[in-house]
C-alpha cells in the first residue's frame, strides 16, 4: 500500500470535534469538553497570523479552544495537524501567498521543526525575512 502524501493527509481530515471528558486528564475534570481541532481548520488559523507576526502554540490552541467553547484543544492533534499543515506547504512547493506561512507558529527551537522536513534553520530563514521587510 502506497504511503499517503501530505496533501492526503490534509483532506482527509474530519471536523472538528468537541470531546466531554469522562475522567480527570491533563488538568481537566470530568464533564469539561477538549477539542480536537482538523487540519483544515488550523491551516485557517495559521493564514490569519499577520506578516512578520508570530504566534505559539499554546496561543493557537486557546484561541481554538476558546472559540469552540472547549476547556482546552488537545496539544498531541494539534501538533500532528500543525505538521501536516507545514508539510502539505512544503510538498506542494507553494510560495508567496499562496503558502500557508507555518513558521510563524513553529517555532525553530521546537523538537516539531527538526522533525519538518525544511528543518529548524529554514523556519528561523523565513521568520528573519519578515521580520527584515
Amino acid at each position: 500500500m502506497a504511503k499517503k502524501t501530505w496533501r492526503e493527509k490534509f483532506e482527509n481530515g474530519k471536523p472538528p470535534t468537541l470531546i466531554t471528558m469522562d475522567k480527570a486528564a491533563m488538568g481537566m475534570q470530568p464533564g469539561d469538553k477538549m477539542l480536537i481541532s482538523s487540519p483544515e481548520e488550523i491551516d485557517q488559523y495559521i493564514r490569519t497570523i499577520p506578516f512578520g507576526k508570530t504566534v505559539t502554540m499554546v496561543q493557537m490552541r486557546d484561541d481554538l479552544a476558546t472559540r469552540h467553547g472547549a476547556v482546552v484543544c488537545c496539544p498531541l492533534t494539534a501538533g500532528i495537524f500543525t505538521r501536516i499543515v507545514a508539510e502539505c506547504s512544503l510538498e506542494s512547493g507553494e510560495d508567496g501567498n499562496d503558502a500557508t506561512p507555518f513558521w510563524r507558529i513553529v517555532d525553530p527551537k521546537s523538537p516539531l521543526a527538526k522533525k519538518l522536513s525544511c528543518g529548524p534553520e529554514w523556519i528561523s530563514k523565513k521568520r528573519d525575512e519578515e521580520a527584515a521587510a
